[in-house]
Parts: C-alpha cells; structure tokens; sequence
C-alpha cells in the first residue's frame, strides 16, 4: 500500500539533478563528524568517507561491519536498491501500479523456492548472518529517516512512497539478476533446424570447443513458439520509470557484456609486486551497478566493489590477496519442451506416464488498492514460461540450484591468505559463472574457474530438449573440477570472456564464447612489457585498437572500386585500426562490419537463417569466414567474398554519409556511437560521444541499429599488490545514487579521461583524504 511522506518538500525530478548540495555536509566542509544513533548497532562504529565518496567502515565486530555497510549502502543508493528488490521480488505494482502485474509475475517465476536452510549452507558459515547483519543496517537507516525525512531521496517524492524494509532472505532468494547465457541461442537453433538449416547456425556462431550441434532425439524444433522466451526476458528485464508511462527496459543482450582481468607476476613489473588489473563490463547507468565499500573489523580487512545490495565485495583486496573476476561462459540454462495431457493441461508426459504440473498462487499488491492474483506453474525442470496448445516450455537453471544466489559467495573469497584458500572458495562459487584472477603479496598470481555446471549425459545443452526424462542433469560437475593455473611460465595470465580451457579439458562447460580479440590484445601487450606498471595497467583498460580491423584489412588490399567503394578503400587503408571517438575510420569501420559486412556473409552462407542472427555479431566468426571462403562461398570462394568485401563496403560507405554527411573529413566515431548514464525515475542524467567496441580492451558494446552503448566498464581498479594505497580505481558516474550528493556524478569526467583515484587502504591516508566523517551509535 502507498504511504505517504511525512514532510518532504516538493523537488521537480529535472531540478533534484541539479542539485550541488545535499542535505548533508556538503564536500569538504564538515566541522565534525555526523553522528548517527542506530537501533541494532552493538557497538560504536566510524564511516570515513574519501575525497571520491569511498566509505572506510571502521566497526569493533565483523557483525557491526557489515550492518554499517548496509546502512551506509542504503545512504547512498537507497533508491537503487529498493527498485532492486521490488523488481527481483515481484513488488514493482505495490509501488508503481498495474502496468509492472506482468512484470512482478515474470520475475515470481525465477525466485529461489527451494529448502532455505540448504541455501545458506550452500554459502559457507557465518552467511545468513552477514546477510542479518547487513539487512538490519538498510532496516535501521530507513528507522532513522522516519525522523530526518529532508534526506530521503527525492525519487520517493517523484513517485510518492517510501521505502521497504528487508529479509536476510531477500538478498539471496532474487535469481532473474544474475548472467546466464544459452537460452536464446537455443531457441535461435531450433529455428534454424525447423528450416532444414542446424548446421548453418553454426556458421552464425562457431563453437567451441570444435562441435557440430543437432537436432535432439524427439524434438519438433517447429513446436518452439516465435514467443517462446516473452516470459524469461521479462522477467530479466530492467525497469524505466522515466517515461510518460512506466515500462519494463530490456535488459541488453547478456552475451554483448564482457569483462577484462589479468595478474602480472612480479618479475614483470617495475616494483617486484604483482599487479591485478580488473574491468567488468556492465550497462552504464545513474547510479553505477558496483558500489565500493572498506570493510575493517578485526578478522576482516577489505576493499573493493560488488553489488550495492549484497554484504562484502566481489573484487578487491583483503590487504594479502586481490581478486578480479570476468564472466565465463558456462552453459548453465536449458530449455525444456512437454507434451501435455490432451483432456488435462495440468499434467505433462514424463517416461511412461504423466506428472502434475505444481501451481503456486499468489496475489500481488497493487498501488492504489487491491491486488492481482496470479498463478504461477512449474515442471519438476523449472517454472513454465509459454504453452503453446498441447506444448508447454520450461525452463532449467542453475538458478533454481542451493547456492547461486548472484555474487553472493563473494564472502568466503574475502578471507582467503593463499592461492589454495582463494581456489578451495571459488570451488563453492554459484553464479554468475565467473574467471576469477588472483595475486598475492607472497609473489604468487593465478586463475580459478567458478560456476556451477550441469552435468549433461547424452546431449549438449545447444538445442532445447523434451522434457519427457530423456534428458536429465545427473547432478552438477564439482567446483573443484573445474580448471585453475598457479603461477603461469609466461609470467602473466588474462580473461576476457574467451573460451580458455584447457586442452583436452575433458567436461563439457559450453560451446557458445566471446570472441578472443579482448583477450588477444591484452595478451600481446602484456607479453610485450617485462617492467609493467599501474599507469600501463590504466592505459590498458583504455586501448582501442580493433584487432578485428588489423585482421581484416589486409583482405582489402588490392581490391579496386569506383565512387563510394574506392573512397571507402582509401579511408580504410589510411586508417590506423584504432576505434576511438574522433576517428572517421572507426565511424566506417564499425558500421561496416556490424551492419553489413556481417548480414551480407550470413545471407550468402546461410540465406535461410539471415533473421535469425543476433544482433550482437560474433566477429571472429564473420573475419574467419572471410579469411577461409571454401568453407562456404561456393565454386568461386575468393571472387565471392571479394565481391560481398566491397558490395558490403560500399554500402557502408553511404551508410555513413547518410548518418553524418557527404564529407568523410567530418565524420566521428562518437557522433554515431553515443552512451548515456541512464537512471530509472530521471532517464539520462549524462550523455557522452563513445569510443571503443565489443572487439577492444576499451570494451563499448553497442546494437548495430542505432549504435547505440548498451555495456562499458563503468568500474574498474588497478591494484598495486603490496603496496595497495598505490592501487587505482573509478566508479562511474560516481559512488552515491542520490542526485543531491556531490559523490553523484563527480567521476564522469575523470571516467571519460581515464583519470583514476587512489583507492587508499592504509588508514593514515584514509585520513588524510577524508572527506567528511560518520559516527554510528547504538540506539535502544
């Protein structure tokens, strides 16, 4: 039910933005510190907020710890993280009204419903504790706002509620937020498969490792509805508020995103210490995804980033080891396709007979009054997400599994001393699937998978399945089978999404990677440098060179043209393959090959699946194919692609100067590649021309429709393992969510110029860049 606000006067949403002070002390101009009594709180503890608005939790318990980070968290993105919650949980109506029913029921599918004790277990001791602790704390700050209402944040205002309060089991049972890949290439095969074509999937996507998919026994892959996945993408879709009518947001395609990190051994830096470069590439919003936290009680001494709603952090440094983490791209989805009883259609075929599908109703809470009863449907596989006349589709997560909450096993990660205690943790990591890179200060660097993997027997996860029994999961592979490596021979190691297990590696993890050109590019500069620094590290994370470009512009030499195709061959040919905002090359380059060179091979390699290509293009298929055209181009293979080389370019050519005017001299990058921190209530708050692309290290994936950013590193840290108050970071737009903060948008420019702040650790130097202080007492 919609409360109303005790006293809180009126801020117009385009105002609030404009704000440069806060209720609170403004920057720089505390007399003393804050003091904030706090029911719960067992004993006194101090924030210590930095000059770049990075909270230092100083608290006497690991317990208090973590209450004043979720206090402080709720300080600072309280909005955000109630928005988070109502979402994952299904109680976008209670707030925001009738429009979010079909949304709220989406996201009630995926919920964690299995056994809560299991689920706790699953993290390792001590973890319904953190949570307690650190829901108590958000609970205890929306206590103390009931009587300071002036520093509520003022989108409570624009939409006329107040904030929940939170269960410890609020934090782990929301699962539809989490990175799971496969589900849609799965759908995208059966299509291909019901026009004759499985195999030329395959050249839309190659696998690896090296596999050729097909049609699972018993399956009519012309059974799979166009619609099949309307349920699953809302249900993991994002929310906008900022229009004339709230709405789901599609969240981006998972398999655009991607993320960067390495370890450097210390024989290969300038200072004899290992070095932990890490980027996660996530959508770039108002406020940032990550939020950064300093974590100090005895026991525990950690600094890094996670998630704004969850205890602890997922990459970091516990003042002995540094993590970084990158998605890996593990199968972890499958979907499944049932026959249902022709007079009952809540029961489905399963081996020789029929089972009950389990209906769960629930109401849910509408804004304004009342509620909506729905009535939510599962297999024993997973919760049904389409029917289809006598068909019905579920689907199979590691979702559903004890344990997988997103990036909640960060906590054990947090303690580990060595490389064996940081894999033995990783071993019990849930979701996302994850790369984790690792250094510590005894010297030693290394890599440890972490996911939680079907274990498929007789089938390959690439198609959706009957769900008849014919297709079971025995179980799930152990953490520790998955790959790790300890100190590599080369003296460095990189992840950036690429398929990296080992060879012969004998489990089936997945077939569907990221292309490599990331991981490529970094590989090649670190190998280049045997006295690496922090600033490298930073100027690493800002390379744009396309090694797709380098790879592919040597087909084009001695191709010939006229009109817009010889002045595209000239433009390409003086271009230095660099993709950033103000080159016109890159503004050629990118829309060449994302909307035409890469159509143009799929329609003559595979012409009946040319509506089936993603919009994201897997590049390294697309240069491979042009690089190797016997494999598909017919009798004729080089003149073919010669021909669709210099058809697709001319066409881009003109594409170009249609978006930006007949005058190549004037074209930009960034004046067709835009990106945008975009808030739920407030839409865009900060605008920007873009550099960069999926094949970069500077990644800035983009839909080829428009151009438009749909996934940067918007966090991202350089650590100096050893000396950690030289390490190096950014959160952008900037560590608070609230628009009247100074910390709300301060690292734009910074972000933009690759201009990172000390991530200090040391509290002498906490101390000396304190911005302003926060005393937490306990309160009756």
């Amino acid at each position: 039910m919609r409360r109303r606000l005790k006293t809180v006067s009126a801020v117009a949403a385009g105002i609030a933005l404009l704000l440069p002070t806060m209720a609170a002390p403004a920057a720089g101009t505390q007399a003393r510190p804050e003091v904030i009594p706090l029911k719960g709180l067992a004993e006194s503890a101090r924030i210590v907020v930095d000059d770049w608005g990075v909270p230092h939790i100083y608290a006497q318990s690991k317990r208090d710890a973590f209450f004043a980070q979720g206090m402080n968290a709720a300080r600072d993105r309280l909005f955000q993280i109630d928005l988070q919650r109502k979402r994952g949980l299904g109680l976008l109506s209670e707030s925001f009204g009738p429009d979010f029913v079909e949304q709220d029921r989406a996201n009630r599918l995926f919920l964690y419903r299995g056994d809560m004790a299991a689920e706790w277990a699953s993290y390792g001791p001590g973890a319904r504790d953190h949570a307690e602790r650190f829901t108590s704390g958000i609970n205890a700050y929306i206590d103390w706002l009931e009587d300071h209402p002036e520093r509520l944040p003022p989108e409570f205002e624009k939409f006329d509620y107040l904030p929940s309060r939170w269960k410890p089991e609020d934090v782990v049972r929301i699962r539809s937020n989490s990175i799971s890949l496969n589900v849609e290439t799965e759908v995208a095969r059966s299509f291909a498969a019901c026009r004759g074509d499985v195999g030329g999937f395959d050249k839309v996507l190659a696998l690896q490792p090296e596999h050729a998919s097909s049609v699972p026994d018993g399956l009519d892959p012309c059974a799979v509805p166009d619609d099949v996945l309307a349920d699953y993408h809302l249900a993991t879709a994002g929310v906008d508020l900022s229009g004339p009518k709230p709405a789901a947001e599609p969240r981006p395609d998972p398999a655009a995103g991607g993320s960067n990190s390495w370890v450097i051994a210390p024989e290969r830096t300038a200072t004899g210490r290992p070095i932990l470069a890490g980027d996660p590439h996530r959508a770039v919003t108002a406020p940032s995804l990550r939020y950064m936290a300093h974590l100090s009680a005895p026991g525990m001494d950690v600094i890094g980033a996670g998630e704004p709603s969850l205890p602890g952090v997922s990459m970091g440094h516990n003042g002995t080891s540094a993590f970084g983490i990158t998605i890996f791209a593990a199968d972890q989805k499958d979907l499944y396709v049932y026959e249902m009883h022709p007079d009952d259609p809540n029961r489905y075929r399963y081996g020789d007979g029929w089972e009950e599908v389990t209906t769960v109703s629930e109401k849910i809470p509408v804004a304004g009054g009342g509620t909506r009863k729905v009535d939510l449907r599962f297999t024993r596989h997973g919760p049904i997400i389409a029917t289809d006349g006598d068909m019905a589709f579920a689907v199979r997560s590691t979702w559903s599994e004890p344990g997988t909450a997103a990036y909640f096993g960060g906590l054990e990660l947090m303690e580990a001393t060595d490389f064996g205690e940081f894999r033995d943790a990783v071993s019990g990591w849930g979701g996302p699937p994850l790369n984790f890179s690792y250094a510590d200060t005894g010297g030693d660097i290394g890599w440890v998978a972490g996911a939680v993997v079907p274990d498929r027997k007789g089938y390959d996860g690439l198609m959706p399945v009957p769900g008849d029994g014919g297709y079971e999961w025995d179980g799930t592979l152990d953490g520790g089978e998955l790959p790790s490596v300890r100190n590599p021979d080369q003296g460095f190691f990189a992840t950036a999404n690429e398929f990296n297990l080992p060879e012969g590696y004998p489990e089936d993890v997945g077939f569907e990677w990221p292309s490599d050109y990331r991981q490529e590019r970094i590989t090649d500069k670190l190998a280049a440098d045997g006295s690496a620094t922090i600033a490298d590290s930073v100027a690493l994370q800002y390379d744009e060179l396309s090694l797709s470009a380098v790879q592919l512009k040597p087909l084009l030499d001695g191709l010939e043209g006229k009109g817009d195709t010889a002045e595209a061959l000239e433009l390409l040919a003086d271009w230095d393959s660099r993709v950033s905002a103000d080159s016109a090359g890159a503004a050629l380059y990118e829309t060449w090959l994302m909307r035409h060179l890469g159509p143009a091979y799929y329609r003559e390699a595979a012409p009946s699946l040319a509506s089936l290509v993603p919009s994201t293009l897997h590049t390294k298929t697309v240069v491979a194919a042009m690089e190797a055209p016997e494999s598909w181009a017919g009798r004729n293979p080089e003149a073919t692609r010669d021909r669709i080389l210099t058809e697709s370019l001319a066409a881009a050519y003109k594409d170009v100067a249609e978006r930006l005017g007949p005058d190549p001299a004037q074209w930009r990058w960034g004046d067709l590649h835009k990106g945008e921190f975009r808030h739920a209530a407030y839409g865009s708050v900060e605008s920007f021309s873009a550099g960069g692309s999926g094949d970069t290290v500077h990644a800035s994936n983009y839909n080829p429709a428009d151009f438009t950013q749909g996934s940067a590193a918007s966090f991202m840290m350089a650590l100096d393992v050893g000396d950690w108050d030289a390490s190096r970071a950014m959160n952008a737009p900037g560590q608070s969510g609230d628009p009247r903060s100074p910390f709300y948008r301060d690292q734009v420019g910074p972000w933009q110029e690759g201009e990172f702040f000390p991530l200090l650790y040391s509290r002498s130097e906490v101390m000396r860049n304190a911005d302003h202080v926060l005393l937490l007492r306990p309160r009756d």
